[in-house]
């Protein structure tokens, strides 16, 4: 059980940290949820975490795919942030300590409650300072029952018999399988993963191998080098037989391109992977240079679907176009999702990652909408629009994109499909396409390698666009519900005439839209909450529509003819729906 002193301490910061806004005013539209102190241990920043600092994890596990175990130890060096005692650790509760060493040497005391591991010092740890602990453990972790959604080890075999090994743990925490502080705002400047396997067997982890040796047991240690700030959930092994070819990406420096396959796999990745060279130009087109340019890039085969592991992404789309063969837009069809997806990541997540999972739209709204910048770079504009609004079917509307902060819960799934389409929108609000260029790599170079809120991203798009977008973000991302435009068009004698208004939960919500203000000519009206109205220069109500494929919200469009006789008060009335 947790010491009494620790209690007190956890609470007070629990006490203290709830009364803080969570970055978003508009929270007050998630549903109401439970949570537990297993929750709060996992999700908040308290003292006993941001007391300390990481500066470099040395993760060293021997893994063994008979017994589907592993044991080891994670190596923590931290800078002192402020005077302690103790501090936080995390490793699941079915994984064993066997002790945990200062500096190597003095074994220090411990407690565990959940996946919180408390860790005292006989003296106080003084600001400024730089030490190390390593925790030693072991035990059989978790199995994921659906990867990569349901996090945890997978243990399976090739089509030749050979263990093929992978690990998942996005959401559900790399405490599952290795001790480190497992929350997102703290990430190592550096790292070292030394995976010991089998005899026979290899591992492919994060960044560049430095060395491969066999041990006097026969098994094999890998030791791999991350060289830039990596966010937990990110670390990974893929133990396996693989075939191995290499590429490089040239674009002022040289990247390197390595991929890790099944043998049998190995003629279609040569022709699937093309896709790398393309994708890679385009992103670093529209965010910046590639975000780990020393450490290389993998595409790793992998026995489930796939995850944005930094530096050796992890594949399975078992070569097919869309995702595993199936698509929402014939656009879909023409590259490889997995791929490309999984890739956008590097950028938007790896290198530039949300401190807390209520934020990680940050990771997923980029990186859907990277799929569709990378249609429109490679098959024009119009293809690009078609992929976005293909993804319209798919968005439910029914909970925030935003999530609970400091309990470890993200918001909706919508921040996927709807959120690049929130995107594309934004896109079209701004109607100015080298603003909207520069505000994409500006956000990326402004945050790279760094942990950032919402917040964050909001105040620098308004900054970079020139005008106050909160109440954009606040009814898209904070509310559940779409914005919705109430447009009446009517025709009395030659005059057609537009009466409009938002319905939306924001109050002071005012988006520009895209309507047919002239003949086959779209052209902006400036809706706010309250009625407005203005001429059109149709001969047709009929004509009348409004951009829907630039713009995501809710259209209440009606159209109706009136008897020039009728009185401007009952025309008002059939136009806005207020009366009969």
């Amino acid at each position: 059980m947790i010491q009494p002193y620790l209690r007190r301490l956890i609470l007070a910061a629990i006490l203290v940290l709830a009364a803080r806004p969570p970055g978003f005013a508009q929270m007050s539209e998630m549903k109401a949820q439970t949570f537990t102190r297993a929750d709060t241990l996992r999700g908040m920043l308290t003292p006993l975490r941001t007391c300390y600092d990481v500066l470099y994890y040395h993760l060293d596990v021997r893994l063994d795919p008979e017994h589907q175990s592993l044991s080891g130890s994670t190596t923590i060096r931290f800078a002192v942030v402020s005077d302690f005692t103790a501090l936080q650790v995390d490793l699941f509760p079915n994984m064993e300590i066997q002790q945990i060493l200062l500096e190597g040497k003095r074994k220090l005391s411990f407690s565990r409650e959940y996946g919180a591991v408390f860790v005292r010092f006989p003296e106080t740890m003084k600001k400024g300072d730089i030490h190390e602990i390593s925790v030693e453990y072991g035990g059989k972790p978790i199995v994921a029952k659906n990867p990569p959604w349901d996090g945890g080890f997978t243990w399976t075999r090739d089509s030749s018999g050979n263990p093929w090994v992978a690990v998942t743990c996005q959401g559900t925490g790399a405490s599952l399988w290795w001790p480190n502080k497992d929350h997102q705002a703290d990430e190592p400047d550096s790292m070292m993963i030394s995976v010991t396997v089998p005899p026979g067997l290899e591992d492919i982890s994060n960044g560049r191998l430095r060395s491969r040796r066999v041990l006097p047991d026969g098994w094999t240690r890998f030791d791999w080098f991350v060289s830039y700030p990596i966010n937990n959930y990110c670390v990974t092994v893929n133990v396996g037989k693989y075939a191995h070819y290499k590429d490089r990406h040239v674009n002022g420096d040289t990247l390197t391109l390595d991929y890790f396959v099944m043998p049998e796999h190995l003629a279609a990745a040569r022709e699937q992977f093309r896709q790398v060279n393309p994708m890679l130009s385009s992103f670093e087109h529209w965010f910046g240079k590639y975000p780990f340019i020393r450490d290389g890039y993998k595409l790793v085969e992998c026995p489930h679907t796939g995850m944005e592991h930094q530096s050796a992404v992890a594949y399975g789309n078992r070569y097919l176009q869309g995702y595993r063969g199936r698509a929402s837009s014939p656009a879909g069809l023409k590259f490889d999702f997995i791929i490309i997806h999984e890739s956008a990541h590097e950028w938007w997540g790896n290198s530039v990652t949300a401190r807390d999972p209520a934020d990680m739209w940050i990771h997923e709204s980029f990186g859907a909408y990277a799929e569709a910048l990378f249609v429109e770079s490679l098959f024009g504009k119009e293809e690009a629009l078609a992929y976005v609004n293909g993804k319209k079917p798919n968005v439910s509307n029914s909970a925030p994109i935003i999530g609970v902060f400091n309990v470890n819960k993200e918001g909706s799934g919508d921040m996927y499909d709807k959120g690049q389409l929130v995107l594309n929108t934004l896109r079209s609000v701004i109607n100015n396409d080298s603003l909207w260029l520069s505000i994409l790599r500006g956000l990326y170079d402004t945050f790279a390698h760094k942990t950032i809120t919402g917040k964050n991203v909001v105040d620098y798009i308004c900054d970079r666009a020139g005008e106050d977008l909160h109440y954009f973000f606040d009814q898209y991302l904070g509310h559940p519900k779409l914005p919705r435009l109430r447009i009446g068009v009517s025709k009395k004698g030659d005059e057609v005439t537009a009466g409009y208004r938002w319905e939306t939960d924001v109050p002071d919500f005012h988006m520009p839209v895209k309507v047919t203000l002239a003949h086959d000519s779209l052209g902006f009206i400036y809706p706010t909450t309250s009625w407005k109205s203005t001429r059109l220069a149709l001969k047709d109500p009929a004509e009348f529509r409004a951009a829907e494929d630039l713009f995501y919200f809710d259209l209440a469009l009606s159209r109706t003819y009136v008897d020039p006789r009728a009185s401007d008060r009952q025309q008002r009335r059939r136009q806005t729906g207020d009366g009969s």
